[in-house]
């Protein structure tokens, strides 16, 4: 196990600014700041962070004082720890763009010294994301047809995304039904408040879909910071353009495969590597020799973009193509053959010969969505009825792999099933989940070849889950790295209902170290329900009666007054009306804050699972916004001795090493 407890935050997103050992330092450096005259206050903080890197050595004294009193007016507040982090990733990014640097905020406590990144945007990206943007929301939509189309010359797009309607939007183009627009904020002029709603519900939302949002936050949005609204916007877009690449969607790609075998590996496979073997299929018909193994580098000369497009649409064939030796004259020529199959779009001739990663994969996705040049067969069809139905499993999976993605590890997951099974991926969950809990010195990091070093990062996964006192009957580390489904879920869903109650225990002022229970989350619901003034209540979290929707409705209310329009609000008798209500839930879920990764048919069909994490965030948002819960007009009366919150979400220092102690 390892020698250091990990240091703990009650704010996730803060969390996710630091490693453990930036964390460390940090609390090293601010119990030191402390102590120095028993407590330390914002008007401390000027003279005392100068000996912290970047912070100190790019402002000096008077201007840190300065900034910090813009900020911070009232000097002799006291200074907690996660208010000292929230100071120093401010004044870290005042003193960044005071000398050029934007060193990324995760990292930049280690890297600070070194790193002299600027954030900068391609221009040719811009245009391409715009021209997209245009060409999917230019007329179908009654707010924004005021706004588009959107000169990609300008820097229209960044003031445009300002009020969150048009990124709110272009994710419903992305995947169809994600937000309920109803719940966007779409007046003429938007208060602030109302802006970081849209923006709150954006970047949940995003998170929903599989985009990775850990390092940013509304206010970003909010400021109309490029480099982040333009990196949102891509994922965005890229996750709409590869969204056929899959065998329910498009069960021609069958085609690529010989046996089911290769089928199964298939299925596991990210679009991306989806789109490449596609690629590669073409090619090697057209009698192309190279294999493509990127959208970069390998279609630079364009040779391999000629040969797939006299494939895919021989009746526009130049042979001037192939012939021409100049990549660029050949990139024109690519461009023009693409063009008379109505699929020129995303880059142009100097993206394909500078081998511009992201706008080289949505032309390929374009092509691919509009002439694939598959065919389905006897053969293929029988491979694919012989597929078993595991939609539930699909759902949990789906629901695991985003949450494990909206924490921040660096393996992003494209399959949960696949890419578990060397340990490691499970063993950075945890140690975001429990900081500190992995002893880092005895796992294998990837690539790892020898079997039996999966199986020993495995077994670590669950020792651990053991520790944690997760019902691991039978389970060993072999089966994850054999990749046995329901045991995987049962051990990821056991992992994810300890993180949500970790958070609630540690924002629970009375609990003093005692465990929050199921059972606590239930009631804390039903009594919340019944301030309210409703009859309703929720008897499990398998109550049937939970299908309409209404009750989570009435949970909203009453958390927040202002959260739910009654009129839009049906009855929820039949399967379309509980689907709407479903919808409308979860969007106002995440209008709230909740990061919640949930589908409306698991509450329509009442997901036992999937309803506990949604009252579970919902309590989590609740503990962590007195002030906001007040304003909607209850007070924290209502729910008596039942329910004691801290006056803000921060966790004391000692409280936060001893939950960490407490996990180990």
């Amino acid at each position: 196990m390892s020698s250091h407890w990990g240091i703990l935050v009650s704010d996730p997103w803060l969390q996710n600014q630091f490693t453990q050992v930036e964390l460390r330092s940090l609390k090293s450096q601010f119990v030191s700041m402390r102590r120095e005259n028993g407590r330390l206050t914002i008007g401390d903080l000027a003279s005392k962070m100068s000996r912290m890197k970047v912070v100190g050595e790019n402002l000096s004294e008077e201007e840190r004082a300065s900034y910090l009193n813009n900020l911070y007016p009232n000097t002799d507040d006291d200074v907690d720890f996660e208010l000292f982090l929230k100071v120093y990733l401010k004044l870290q990014t005042f003193a960044s763009s005071r000398t050029g640097s934007t060193a990324k905020n995760s990292s930049a406590f280690l890297k600070a010294a070194t790193t002299t990144l600027l954030h900068t945007i391609s221009e040719s990206e811009k245009a391409s994301y715009v021209a997209h943007i245009n060409n999917y929301l230019l007329g179908g939509d009654e707010f924004l047809k005021k706004y588009l189309p959107i000169d990609p010359s300008t820097n229209d797009l960044f003031e445009i995304a300002k009020d969150g309607v048009l990124l709110c939007k272009l994710i419903n183009v992305a995947v169809p039904g994600t937000i309920d627009e109803r719940t966007i904020n779409t007046k003429r002029l938007l208060n602030p408040w109302e802006r970081n709603e849209n923006h709150t519900l954006c970047l949940n939302s995003a998170k929903a879909i599989g985009c990775t949002v850990v390092n940013i936050g509304t206010q970003d949005l909010i400021e109309g910071r490029r480099h982040l609204v333009l990196g949102l916007i891509s994922q965005i877009i890229k996750i709409q353009l590869l969204a056929d690449l899959n065998l329910k969607k498009t069960p021609q790609l069958v085609e690529l495969v010989d046996d089911s075998k290769e089928m199964e590996e298939l299925m596991n496979l990210p679009p991306e590597k989806i789109l490449l073997r596609w690629m590669n299929f073409h090619l090697k018909k057209a009698g192309y020799k190279k294999i493509v193994t990127n959208f970069s580098s390998d279609v630079k000369d364009a040779e391999a973009y000629a040969h797939l497009l006299n494939v895919l649409a021989p009746e526009y064939t130049n042979p001037s193509t192939l012939a021409v030796k100049n990549p660029f004259e050949r990139a024109k020529l690519v461009l023009e053959h693409a063009d008379k199959m109505g699929c020129k779009r995303y880059l142009t001739a100097r993206d394909i010969v500078e081998g511009s990663p992201n706008l080289n994969l949505a032309f390929v996705a374009h092509i691919f969505q509009h002439r694939n040049g598959l065919s389905t067969q006897t053969r293929q069809n029988s491979l694919l009825e012989a597929l078993p139905d595991d939609t539930q499993d699909s759902r949990e999976e789906r629901a695991f792999r985003l949450w494990m993605n909206s924490l921040g590890i660096s393996t992003y997951i494209n399959n949960v099933f696949e890419d578990v099974r060397n340990g490691w991926v499970l063993l950075e969950t945890l140690d975001k989940v429990s900081p500190g809990i992995v002893n880092w010195k005895i796992a294998n990091k990837p690539p790892i070849k020898m079997p039996f070093k999966k199986v020993e990062n495995c077994n670590q996964v669950v020792k651990i889950g053991k520790q944690l006192k997760f019902s691991l009957v039978n389970i060993a580390g072999n089966d994850i790295v054999q990749g046995y489904k329901k045991l995987i879920l049962a051990y990821l869903w056991q992992l994810m209902r300890y993180n949500i109650l970790q958070l609630l225990k540690n924002l629970r002022f009375h609990s003093y170290g005692k465990e929050i229970t199921d059972a606590d989350i239930l009631q804390w619901a039903n009594i919340k329900v019944s301030s309210s003034g409703s009859q309703r209540q929720m008897g499990s979290f398998k109550d049937k009666s939970l299908s309409d929707g209404i009750f989570f409705l009435e949970l909203l209310s009453a958390v927040q007054t202002r959260a739910v329009n009654w009129g839009l609000v049906t009855k929820g008798v039949t399967d379309q009306e509980k689907k709407m209500n479903a919808t409308y839930i979860i969007s106002i879920a995440r209008k709230l804050g909740c990061s919640i990764f949930l589908l409306p048919e698991d509450i329509t069909e009442v997901n036992q699972k999937m309803i506990l994490t949604l009252t579970a965030s919902i309590m989590y948002w609740f503990l962590k916004h007195p002030h906001e819960e007040r304003a909607g007009g209850n007070s924290d009366s209502e729910t008596g001795s039942q329910l004691e919150t801290t006056s803000n979400s921060t966790v004391d220092d000692s409280a936060s090493d001893s939950s960490a102690e407490d996990n180990v």
